[in-house]
């Protein structure tokens, strides 16, 4: 996960797409929330915002 992590920062610091940062952090941020509330009590109130 972590070399991962290293190889795609040292894309985005080559071609200077740090645009890209931004969207790869709400995409996380957002599926750790679904996968966090899959089996809670607040899940049909989160899937409301889908």
């Amino acid at each position: 996960m972590i070399e991962c992590l290293r190889d795609l920062w040292g894309y985005m610091k080559e071609r200077k797409k740090f645009w890209l940062l931004p969207v790869f952090i709400v995409l996380i941020l957002l599926g750790s929330l679904l996968v966090f509330a899959e089996g809670s009590a607040l899940s049909p109130f989160i899937y409301v915002l889908f």
